[in-house]
């Protein structure tokens, strides 16, 4: 594909000023008028012990609140707007009090599918050695690398070139099938932080394709709730950054996206269908442990930290293989 967005990426060389130029470009290709249809402002999450967790959402104090008397649990049903208009209706204040220090869950069940974009920021495709992506590189996680955003990352035996990604991830919230961008964030019931765990031996040297390297238990943590659409002003306007033991990592920005969260979507709705409670890991910015000089990887003991603006915080502690 020849269009300008490309051709501006071939001829500037610095990653700052490449990342700003595929911002501009990219808007070229946005309609002048984007439909959304309004959505309820809301902050959710489960917690409990794994296995067990109950709905619930955070309140203007930081407190979690008890939905259980109201919902099931944060099934994909559920994050339809009509449920979510209805859970903000809702008076916070007369909701149970979940008092002490629980553990969060995802903060969706019941998920059927993983997806994610790779090589999606400028610098980290430098970093990488790899061209910017004509269009989005999808690749998928197993079902079962999901894990709670403050759970362990568990190291795969045999791991060598463990390593963290932080990305802003998006939930579905209905039905997905050929969407046009304009209309792709009408789809999205939320946003959540994510940690898109990778093993690079297995990714790189093992033959075959991404999932491989992308898909060990506990490879696919994210949360710590998810932050309805209607809650961020722009999705594509969000710092995004990672620390390893104390050390900043990576410090990045949405805008720097070579794909935009409604390309993402309506993209991917053209080869599969989305689904409500589908999750998309949406890439990552520069300065994972495989791009340095020498590499850093991830060992047990260490200590991952990811924060997405207005979207929140988790943190996983790497431990030896089980």
């Amino acid at each position: 594909m020849n269009h300008p967005i490309r051709r501006c990426l071939d001829a500037i060389h610095t990653p700052r000023t490449r990342g700003w130029v595929a911002v501009l470009a990219a808007s070229m290709f946005v309609p002048m008028m984007i439909s959304q249809a309004a959505a309820a402002e809301l902050t959710l999450l489960r917690y409990g012990p794994a296995g067990q967790e109950k709905p619930g959402l955070r309140d203007d104090q930081g407190q979690i609140r008890d939905l259980s008397a109201h919902i099931n649990d944060w099934t994909p049903e559920n994050l339809a707007d009509e449920v979510l208009e209805r859970i903000a209706d809702l008076p916070v204040d007369q909701l149970p009090l979940v008092n002490g220090d629980v553990r969060l869950g995802n903060p969706v069940t019941g998920s059927q599918k993983i997806m994610a974009i790779g090589f999606n920021y400028i610098d980290h495709a430098a970093e990488m050695a790899v061209d910017v992506p004509e269009e989005p590189l999808v690749f998928s996680k197993a079902i079962t690398a999901l894990n709670g955003p403050n759970d362990v990352i568990i190291s795969p035996r045999n791991a060598t070139k463990l390593d963290y990604e932080a990305e802003l991830v998006v939930i579905i919230g209905k039905k997905a099938q050929y969407v046009s961008e304009a209309d792709a964030l009408d789809y999205v019931a939320g946003f959540s932080t994510g940690n898109d765990v990778s093993e690079r031996a297995f990714q790189r040297e093992r033959g075959g394709q991404f999932v491989k390297g992308k898909s060990a238990d506990s490879f696919a943590p994210f949360g710590p709730h998810m932050v309805t659409r209607d809650s961020i002003d722009d999705i594509q306007e969000l710092s995004i950054w990672s620390e390893v033991n104390g050390e900043r990592r990576q410090d990045g920005n949405t805008n720097q996206m070579v794909f935009g969260v409604r390309e993402i979507v309506s993209h991917l709705s053209q080869f599969m269908t989305l689904m409500p409670g589908d999750v998309i890991y949406t890439g990552t910015p520069e300065g994972v442990g495989d791009g340095m000089s020498p590499p850093q990887y991830l060992q047990p003991g260490d200590t991952v930290r990811i924060g997405i603006e207005g979207i929140g915080e988790i943190e996983q502690n790497v431990v030896a293989p089980r």
